[in-house]
């Protein structure tokens, strides 16, 4: 099922992102927490893609069998860093024949081998680029990424705004927050895009704090912590449990506050944690 169709027919459509493991690392583990999601009744996941498409084969493999064997409805990341045309027409194909409908068009990061890659020699520069090419192909549901503080190579919010709109007039189909801690930026954000001509739905994306690793994300990001936030990893900076727990509550209070509010869906950000994930649902209300 396409997720633009379920966001037109429920609310709150919500949804786990999970990562594939690294290539090492069997793929039964990520498969065993499936079960667990499963459990949670989420409208679907999505799978990301890593770094220059690192996991591309696995997150192909996990989003089929996570609809296919477990009857979750999927999302694969998708992202055109160092792939040719052909490369990038194989992996669409190679979705619509394992029955995926839904992909997230990303530009996507460097190669964790090349951190200064050079992105004017990628074949596509920009995700509207790519989102063009996927809606002239295939008849997927597109989601794209938002940046409610702008992208972090893109730190002017009106010239971000911009790009954003022109992903949608390519052809995306919804949008995707990157996380936030401040509702308030969310709401803000709806505001200005409203006023760009953006009237596709727009889903926030929530990231639980389950350590203080959060830091590094958000340095990577460009998301800005709340003083409040601050003042609560400090304090429990020597008891990880107890972060753990500030975090979740934290995470299910954002979430009350966005679907009173009336956002169409919560994307949560589960980093692989199914017994955290229910305890932020269950806080929340949602389980």
């Amino acid at each position: 099922m396409k997720i633009i169709d379920l966001l037109k027919s429920k609310k709150p459509v919500i949804a786990f992102e999970i990562f594939p493991p690294k290539p090492d690392v069997p793929l039964e583990n990520i498969l065993s927490s499936l079960e667990k999601f499963k459990a949670l009744n989420p409208d679907y996941i999505s799978v990301t893609y890593g770094a220059g498409g690192s996991q591309k084969g696995r997150t192909i493999e996990i989003a089929s069998r996570a609809k296919k064997e477990y009857g979750i409805e999927s999302m694969a990341h998708f992202t055109c860093v160092g792939h040719s045309y052909e490369e990038i027409d194989k992996m669409l194909d190679e979705m619509l024949d394992e029955g995926l409908e839904n992909v997230l068009a990303l530009r996507g990061d460097p190669p964790q081998n090349q951190p200064d890659f050079d992105f004017s020699k990628n074949i596509y520069r920009h995700a509207s680029e790519l989102i063009r090419h996927i809606r002239g192909k295939n008849n997927f549901c597109i989601a794209a990424a938002a940046y409610l503080e702008g992208h972090p190579e893109c730190r002017l919010l009106k010239e971000d705004l911009l790009n954003l709109k022109l992903k949608v007039d390519e052809g995306t189909d919804f949008l995707l927050t990157q996380f936030f801690f401040d509702n308030r930026l969310f709401y803000d954000f709806l505001d200005k895009a409203e006023s760009k001509g953006i009237n596709c739905p727009i889903i926030p994306g929530i990231m639980p704090i389950f350590n203080s690793n959060i830091k590094v994300m958000t340095a990577k990001s460009g998301c800005s912590i709340p003083a409040k936030l601050v003042v609560m990893m400090d304090k429990y900076a020597d008891n990880p449990e107890d972060l753990r727990k500030a975090g979740i509550e934290y995470a299910a209070e954002q979430i009350r506050d966005l679907i009173a509010y009336g956002a169409p869906g919560i994307h949560l950000y589960t980093m692989n944690r199914p017994k955290s994930t229910k305890e932020i649902l269950v806080s929340a209300g949602l389980a």
